[in-house]
């Protein structure tokens, strides 16, 4: 058996990630705040909250929402957008998936499903406004904080314009907060006019996940 089929069987036998205490994440892992715009989408799913993590983790990963593959594994990340922020991040499938480690909260923690032309509907801003502070306050260990695409660095980042800026000033946050664009494929266009993101960021974001992962 496979790490990540590993993990899929343990997220199917627990609704919260090992060892958090289970009062928040417990009653996050039920939430049926969108059971109603959910069923209205293309896609007519029901909700699944899916996040991972543990109160020792000194890396956060505050993403956008769980896409379609995601939300049919329960495990962040397990789609080619994982693959390349992994390789971004320069870590194995066993670090990032190590819940001591590192934690994986996007701002919505359902897929959000899609609309009449196939096409992902954004994040649910009510989902942030329920639980966002409730759940970050359970992981009291950050040292530092990937932040991954608008919708994230939005909340995350005063002083957020777009994507490509606030990218491209990511020395600005300091040393301890990693803006980035969204690692879908959808981007690879954007990686190309951008070579800096490469050549630049990735070094220095890969020291410093290196230096939280001793």
């Amino acid at each position: 058996m496979s790490l990540r089929q590993q993990l899929f069987c343990m997220c199917c036998a627990t609704t919260y990630p090992c060892g958090m205490p289970n009062s928040v994440f417990d009653e996050l892992s039920k939430c049926r705040l969108c059971a109603e715009r959910f069923a209205a989408t293309k896609t007519l799913h029901e909700p699944r909250p899916v996040f991972h993590g543990d109160p020792s983790a000194r890396i956060l990963i505050a993403g956008q929402a769980p896409g379609a593959r995601v939300h049919q594994s329960g495990l962040p990340f397990t789609d080619p957008s994982g693959d390349r922020l992994r390789d971004w991040m320069d870590v194995t499938e066993a670090e990032f998936y190590d819940p001591a480690r590192i934690a994986i909260l996007p701002m919505a923690f359902c897929f959000p499903g899609y609309n009449e032309k196939s096409a992902d509907l954004p994040p649910p801003p009510i989902c942030a406004r329920t639980w966002r502070a409730r759940v970050i306050a359970g992981f009291p260990n950050i040292r530092l904080t990937v932040v991954i695409g608008q919708y994230a660095q939005k909340w995350h980042l005063p002083r957020f314009s777009n994507v490509t800026d606030t990218v491209r000033g990511w020395k600005a946050q300091g040393s301890d907060v990693f803006p980035l664009p969204h690692p879908s494929w959808r981007n690879t266009a954007w990686l190309k006019k951008n070579p800096w993101f490469e050549i630049d960021l990735l070094p220095e974001l890969r020291r410093r996940i290196q230096e939280e992962l001793r």
